[in-house]
This record gives C-alpha cells, sequence and structure tokens, in this order.
C-alpha cells in the first residue's frame, strides 16, 4: 500500500448533486425548485411555526400550567415503604440505595400511607403531622 494509492471503500462516496447546470443534467433552469413562490427564491423562507398570516397554533391556544424544576428534588416515601425497608434507623442514603427514592432527591419526607409496626429512627427526614404521629405511637422518632 503506498499514499498515493489510498482510496475511500466502493460506494462510500457519491458526487454532490450539481443544480443549475443546464437542460441535459435533469437539474437545469429551475434547478428543483418548482416555479416561482417563496420557497423558490434564495434566502425566502418562513419561520417555524408561521402558517401564512393566520394566527399561528401556539398563539391560538391559550397558555397553561408551570411545572417547577425543582420538583426534580423532593420526593415522598409512605410507611408502608418503611415497613417493608425493616431498618431501625433511616437516612437519606439509605432510602437512594433501597432505590425508594431517586439519585437526584435531597428533599423527602413521609406520608401517612399504610401501616407501621416497627420502631423507625429517621434522620434528616421529614414527615407528615398524621405520619409522625404514626411513628411515634410504633415507638420510633423524627429527628
Amino acid at each position: 500500500m503506498e499514499l498515493n494509492s489510498i482510496k475511500p471503500a466502493a460506494g462510500a462516496k457519491h458526487a454532490k448533486r450539481r443544480v443549475g447546470r443546464g437542460i441535459g443534467s435533469g437539474l437545469g433552469k429551475t434547478a428543483g425548485r418548482g416555479h416561482k413562490g417563496q420557497k423558490s427564491r434564495s434566502g425566502g423562507y418562513h419561520k417555524v411555526g408561521f402558517e401564512g398570516g393566520q394566527m399561528p397554533l401556539q398563539r391560538r391556544l391559550p397558555k397553561r400550567g408551570f411545572k417547577s424544576q425543582q420538583l426534580q428534588f423532593n420526593a415522598e416515601v409512605t410507611l408502608s415503604d418503611l415497613e417493608q425497608l425493616g431498618l431501625a434507623e433511616v437516612d437519606l442514603g439509605a432510602l437512594k440505595a433501597a432505590g425508594l427514592v431517586g439519585e437526584l432527591s435531597k428533599v423527602v419526607k413521609v406520608i401517612k400511607t399504610g401501616e407501621l409496626t416497627k420502631a423507625v429512627k429517621l434522620n434528616g427526614i421529614g414527615a407528615t403531622a398524621g405520619a409522625k404521629a404514626v411513628i411515634e405511637a410504633a415507638g420510633g422518632s423524627v429527628a
């Protein structure tokens, strides 16, 4: 093999389409752009969402809703989740390791759904008033 004999694989390269080079090329005269109109002109085109002057769809529909990006850092855990976890002390790391909350979670709160019979100590995790009452009734604590 010599440097002057290196070629790309057969079929890897193909000739660029040369438009506007005469009738024999098959792409002469209008060069594949059809006849007249905005789309046939150089530099002539509309912006995304433009509907020819008609009020665009995104402006006809009412504005609605908002979803805060801060929500991805919040998570909820139920009492039944804590029951199944079976740990005496629960913190954010333990919940992430068990897969009960997402990896991005920073703020976790226990909600009163399900039953809790085991004593559980919560470290750095919040709880609703009802959940706190159930946890303390089972002999646990919320720190």
